[in-house]
């Protein structure tokens, strides 16, 4: 199984955290370069990287910031890390961040309790902590590839960080092909530009398709399911996604097709009502690539995700990211 880039787009080398810029993709496949808090911020909130590579730039920044030799007291260190678990909690309201900057804020304070080495204890904390992640997702990909293997054309909305390109390897692999018709993903353009990427790349068929012909595929019996990812969930299974996947939802329960989600269990949200929904700048639906498409003066109005009720999924594929 070769791993998507997507799969892991944020990786930490000597003193610099590289950034997959998935915004050029799939013209070209290049890193951005970042080596401080302010700019693990900016990556995140220009959306150079998404859903997952942001969580992994939340948790590379503290590894950033351990590793600055200007800091020179315990104290010091664990005020810089408050200061920047503010500002990551702060850049996208939709995103748990503040579960994770929490955490690590928990350990901070409980090894300086203790009167531990503080780099060296977060600095395993953390460390620690990425490759249970990794372990976690492989583990994800291959439930995932048990649930799809009995369906022959699936419908993807967004992108899922790699997962899906890699099942659908492991089940090409069992002799079990399975083909694809990803959405554009507007105003992004993620499934033109990332999912088809990967999956061609991967080897996978798929097929681009209108966000607006859903319901087309699912009446005339075109696609047999239905996988998405997840950027929030809640207690009661409910969950946060990028914008139009509620959409799908609904005609996926009203055509009878089974709908699957990719999840991170939380406790934290009660249900989706509780979701704070990030509501992006305009001129990212009125422009695309810095030419404005929309006569000058009509407004835009661009929620950046959605809530899907717990009662339109079929089966949640989950992690525990805890």
């Amino acid at each position: 199984m070769k791993e998507s880039p997507l799969f892991w787009p944020a990786f930490l080398k000597k003193d610099v955290l590289f950034v997959l810029d998935e915004t050029l993709i799939p013209e070209k496949v290049k890193y951005i370069q970042v080596k401080t808090p302010s700019q693990a911020v900016k990556v995140i909130k220009t959306m150079k990287t998404r859903a997952f590579g942001q969580f992994l730039v939340v948790l590379s920044t503290f590894l950033l910031v351990l590793k600055d030799k200007n800091i020179k007291s315990d104290k010091a260190l664990v005020k810089k890390f408050f200061d920047v678990a503010h500002a990551l909690n702060k850049s996208r309201p939709t995103f748990p961040f503040s579960e994770v900057t929490g955490m690590i804020l928990g350990w901070a304070q409980k090894a300086q309790k203790e009167n531990k080495d503080l780099r060296l204890s977060l600095q395993k904390s953390i460390e620690g902590f990425l490759f249970g992640i990794r372990g976690r997702r492989l583990e994800r990909v291959q439930k995932l590839a048990d649930t799809i293997k009995k369906h022959k054309v699936i419908l993807t909305h967004c992108n899922v960080s790699g997962e899906l390109a890699m099942a659908a390897q492991i089940c090409k692999s069992a002799g079990k092909n399975i083909s694809f018709f990803a959405t554009e993903t507007r105003p992004y353009f993620q499934g033109s530009r990332l999912t088809a990427w990967e999956l061609k790349k991967a080897g996978v068929p798929v097929t681009l398709v209108a966000d607006n012909a859903v319901a087309t595929l699912m009446r005339d019996k075109i696609i047999d399911a239905v996988v998405v990812g997840s950027d929030r969930s809640c207690a009661n299974g409910d969950f946060a996604n990028k914008i139009g996947t509620l959409q799908i939802a609904v005609l996926a329960k009203e055509f009878d097709v089974p709908f699957y989600v990719l999840t991170q269990p939380s406790n934290k949200v009660k249900n989706g009502g509780d979701i704070p929904i990030e509501i992006r700048d305009e001129n990212e639906l009125l422009k695309v690539r810095g030419k404005r498409f929309a006569p000058k003066g009509v407004k835009g109005f661009y929620p950046g995700f959605d809530v899907v009720p717990h009662k339109f999924i079929t089966k949640a594929i989950a992690i525990n990211v805890n």
